[in-house]
């Protein structure tokens, strides 16, 4: 463990604490981050790193370069939007903004980055070569990366290799990694039946009935994991939404039922199977019920895919903060989906969790009570350090 290293970046760590604060009191919705963005450049500049604007919308790049001569870049990356929920902790920075809130740990990510470029631009002795901090908007599936990488990102900010950082519900500073798919390609669908709705009382037996044909759908959607994926694949479908009727009306059956849900999976095979098979499933029930049906499958994410050498060097990097026990380098794949996906079909590089778990601070990622843990600062600005130390070297 490199406690000489976690001292260092600790002595900053109220002032990280303060900026990860007001983000989170101040929460922006993907594609509206003009307030954060806005923080973001202001502290690079404060710190004399050079800051690009507007990339990609809201995008922010900060780029240092070196004192010691080196031909190498890199990039390292973080989120900074929130989500749409209503916030339920006590804490005294709580949301300012009703119905938005951090509850993913974009305003942590943000920190982070924030506390390494500081360190990096104190200590450009200490690398050799270029950095370019990417701060993305737009994470949580309006594809800011994507957003990013159409204005060019890559091409007028070259890097070699790029990285990203998530923070997880695990143990307090534990890393957690693997080479090879790392997260899950994140799909919508929505399902729209029509029926000619009717009585629910004395016509009943006339009308072709909705509710019960997306009953029979809904479960059937469970048979395309259990018996249309292979059992050494992984795939998850789940309903989150349905629509439909009028509780002032119950004894009228409804004509119409829409319902909505996510598709997650972690190769192109699976995907295809689960969108073809969703459709048959839905037009042949609907058929069999004298109803119509209406698929609509939205492919949102891609799987996210760490590449072989820049998951060793992330494993390196993080080893040397933390020690080897505390690094997992076979980690079990998540199938929540992750916008940096797309930056890693451009260039080479790798994905890694870190552990933040506090009882009394954190719950659950996408949750209403949920706080990033801001002792886990240290940890994530140390790895960047380290990941920038041994990348970019003589």
């Amino acid at each position: 463990m490199n406690d000489v290293l976690l001292e260092k970046v600790r002595e900053m760590q109220s002032e990280l604490i303060s900026i990860r604060q007001d983000i989170h009191a101040h929460p922006e919705m993907a594609m509206e981050e003009v307030r954060t963005s806005a923080l973001v450049a202001t502290k690079l500049k404060e710190w004399g790193i050079t800051v690009t604007e507007g990339v990609g919308r809201f995008g922010v790049i900060g780029t240092l370069k070196s004192l010691r001569p080196g031909d190498h870049a890199i990039g390292l990356r973080a989120d900074m939007d929130a989500l749409q929920l209503t916030e339920q902790t006590n804490v005294p920075y709580i949301s300012t903004k009703p119905g938005t809130m951090h509850a993913c740990g974009h305003d942590g990510h943000t920190a982070m980055l924030l506390g390494a470029a500081k360190y990096l631009a104190e200590h450009r002795d200490s690398f050799c070569g270029t950095i370019h901090f990417i701060f993305q908007p737009a994470e949580e599936g309006q594809k800011g990366a994507i957003a990013m990488i159409n204005d060019h990102l890559f091409d007028r900010f070259p890097i070699d290799a790029v990285y990203g950082l998530h923070n997880y519900p695990e143990l307090l500073g534990k890393f957690i990694i693997r080479s090879g798919p790392m997260m899950a390609a994140a799909d919508r669908w929505f399902v729209t039946f029509r029926g000619t709705g009717g009585h629910g009382g004395a016509g009943a037996h006339l009308a072709t009935d909705v509710t019960v044909l997306q009953a029979q759908f809904i479960l059937s959607l469970q048979t395309i994991v259990s018996r249309n994926v292979s059992p050494l694949d992984s795939a998850v479908i789940s309903v989150g939404a349905i629509e439909s009727g009028s509780f002032q009306s119950v004894n009228v059956m409804p004509d119409r039922l829409r319902i909505g849900g996510t598709a997650r999976s972690f190769t192109e095979s699976v995907r295809n199977t689960i969108e073809k098979r969703m459709k048959e499933l839905a037009n042949g029930l609907a058929s069999s019920f004298g109803c119509t049906a209406e698929v609509e499958y939205i492919r949102v994410g891609i799987a996210l895919v760490n590449h072989e050498q820049q998951t060793k060097q992330a494993i390196k990097a993080a080893e040397a903060v933390v020690g080897e026990s505390c690094v997992d380098r076979n980690g079990v794949p998540s199938m929540g989906g992750e916008d940096f996906a797309f930056m890693l079909l451009e260039r080479p590089g790798a994905f890694i969790f870190l552990g933040i778990n506090d009882e009394t601070k954190s719950r659950d990622l996408h949750s209403p009570t949920y706080n990033f843990n801001d002792e886990a600062i240290p940890f994530g600005v140390a790895y960047w350090i380290s990941l920038v130390q041994q990348e970019l070297t003589n």
